[in-house]
């Protein structure tokens, strides 16, 4: 499957999942919002009901005071009708004689009726002038001297249950102008959007009313708790994204491993068939009895089979050496040598090469402690594979300026290998030290090879307890700076 192919896939599964996940964002966002108000409600119904509740037990509690009051002067006044009642029962029996006998007896009972009805009438008008004139009356007392707290938190509770409200809550009560007159021991002053509030006595004049202040401490838990379910279904959602994303991470990083695989292949094909090819036709030449016959040939043809062996030793090396590296099973023959002359050698051995395509190569070594302690072998292949890089990638409209430096920082010595090359793009640097890894020049490499020089480079002073990184400037050149502990 193309790259292209599976971006696109990758891209229209992404947007699609993360839309999902926004969608059920919104939908939690929207039913936990919904829930909120309808808490809101049922908590500002509660107050408000429990507030009457309140207002109405005091109201009651006047009442019975006031009839029980005023209960001996209604004694006294259905008295005082008794025996009005009777005296003028007497006087309408006088003056029964004057009068037929059959209009004496509907007379006396509507008159008997009609002072029953207009006692019952001022008695009734009394009484409704009274609980009017208590209900309107405002009381004169303190609002601690009123109010009843128990009675208050008491209704309170059960307005709250009686609205499907079951958490803990905290309540205190202040005067119109601020001034505290009731509070529950643990009641925190905190989170407003918990904290709900409600006036009491609202009809009294404002320096009798009061103001019910009430918070709920597990007000967001609760209503957490009834939107929770959909918790599952945006965690389950994060989770196929997340796997999702590395199904896609794994297969570009298998695709990339078997690009690298097809891409080692090749070049280790194209780097053992030059020498495979020289070695058989030096071989063939061999078989020609002229060859034989010249001494001087023979011996320039055995020279060639023996390079050209060497060559094909040194790239199975290469590969066993990495190998070796990721297996841990490396082995360092480590020893205490002089850093400036084993470089001064290299530089020596190296110098020809560089010189024989026009390039120069110097050496600037100012280390002073050049103690250290490597492998000798493995940190002059380190020297050799870092210029022969430099050879590599020259820039082949400039020539080749090699230089190798030295120098001391604080207890360790660095070691700076600088080219004029081609260098290294920005994107490219930090994996150079990857194996496998080459740089690209379109399509096609540069130079065939194995990605495995730089790789090896890194593994090998990482063993030595040492640290290598590098610098470019794209089109003007690299440099490779090595930092080792001195003895």
């Amino acid at each position: 499957m193309k790259k292209s192919t599976i971006w696109i896939i990758a891209c229209v599964m992404g947007v699609s999942l993360l839309t999902l996940l926004y969608l059920q964002f919104r939908y939690f966002e929207n039913v936990y919002n919904m829930r909120k108000e309808q808490f809101g409600e049922s908590v500002t119904r509660s107050l408000s009901q429990a507030a009457q509740n309140l207002e109405l037990y005091e109201t009651q509690k006047r009442l019975d005071k006031e009839l029980e009051a005023r209960e001996d002067i209604s004694e006294r006044t259905d008295t005082q009708i008794d025996s009005i009642r009777n005296i003028l029962q007497t006087n309408i029996a006088s003056q029964t004689v004057l009068v037929e006998e059959g209009t004496n007896a509907p007379n006396h009972q509507i008159s008997e009726a009609l002072r029953d009805t207009i006692k019952r009438f001022f008695h009734r008008k009394e009484l409704m002038d009274e609980m009017l004139t208590i209900l309107y009356k405002p009381s004169g007392k303190a609002l601690a001297q009123r109010l009843d707290f128990k009675e208050l938190d008491s209704n309170l509770q059960q307005e709250l249950r009686r609205n499907g409200i079951n958490i803990p809550y905290h309540l205190r009560v202040t005067t119109s102008d601020g001034s505290e007159v009731f509070r529950c021991s643990d009641y925190e002053n905190i989170g407003e959007e918990e904290t709900y509030r409600q006036e009491l006595y609202p009809n009294d004049p404002r320096p009798q009313m009061g103001i019910l202040y009430v918070h709920f401490p597990d007000m967001q838990q609760y209503i957490l708790s009834s939107v929770r379910f959909m918790i599952p279904a945006i965690v389950f959602t994060l989770i196929v994204i997340v796997i999702f994303a590395f199904t896609i991470y794994t297969i570009f990083r298998q695709k990339r491993l078997t690009e690298i695989k097809n891409d080692f292949i090749n070049n280790m094909t194209h780097e053992f068939k030059t020498p495979i090819s020289t070695i058989s036709l030096a071989a063939q030449m061999l078989s020609d009895p002229t060859i034989t016959k010249s001494e001087r040939m023979f011996k320039h043809v055995c020279g060639i089979i023996n390079d050209e062996t060497k060559r094909l030793r040194f790239q199975v090396e290469k590969v066993l050496q990495m190998s070796m590296f990721d297996k841990k099973a490396a082995t360092f023959k480590k020893k205490e040598i002089d850093v400036n002359e084993l470089i001064s050698d290299v530089v020596t051995t190296f110098r020809l090469k560089v010189e024989s395509s026009g390039g120069t190569l110097q050496a600037d070594l100012q280390a002073k402690k050049t103690s250290i302690f490597v492998d000798e072998m493995h940190f002059t292949n380190v020297i050799f594979n870092l210029m022969d890089n430099a050879v590599k990638y020259k820039n082949p409209e400039t020539d080749l300026h090699l230089l190798v430096t030295t120098e001391n920082k604080d207890d360790k010595v660095v070691v700076t290998i600088a080219d004029n090359g081609i260098g290294i793009k920005k994107e490219d640097i930090k994996k150079i030290f990857e194996k496998f890894y080459r740089v690209h020049t379109g399509n096609r490499h540069d130079v065939k090879g194995f990605g495995l020089g730089l790789a090896y480079v890194k593994n090998v002073i990482t063993n030595l307890d040492g640290s290598i990184y590098a610098e470019s400037d794209y089109g003007i050149g690299t440099k490779f700076i090595i930092t080792l502990p001195t003895i």
